[in-house]
């Protein structure tokens, strides 16, 4: 990597890629493990880190989408 003397493995590659690039871009797991050809989805699971950003990113979309549900339902019960 660059800056840095650690020798990078293709286990380090096989990581990041998983992690960084297609996790980040909300490629399904089950996805990702095909690409991989692992046979077993546990295998992938190991490679799968979430990062700060992507917890954080999908933590919001999933309260933001509560909240547009809860605001619908109520809604419907003043309307009913």
């Amino acid at each position: 990597m660059a800056g840095t003397t650690q020798t990078v493995s293709p286990h380090m590659g096989r990581h990041y890629y998983v992690s960084i690039v297609t996790l980040a871009e909300n490629v399904p797991i089950d996805v990702i493990s095909k690409m991989l050809g692992h046979a077993n989805i546990t295998t992938t699971q190991i490679y799968a880190k979430i990062t700060t950003e992507k917890l954080y990113t999908d933590l919001m979309a999933f309260g933001n989408k509560l909240s547009s549900t809860f605001k619908n339902l109520k809604g419907a019960a003043i309307n009913n």
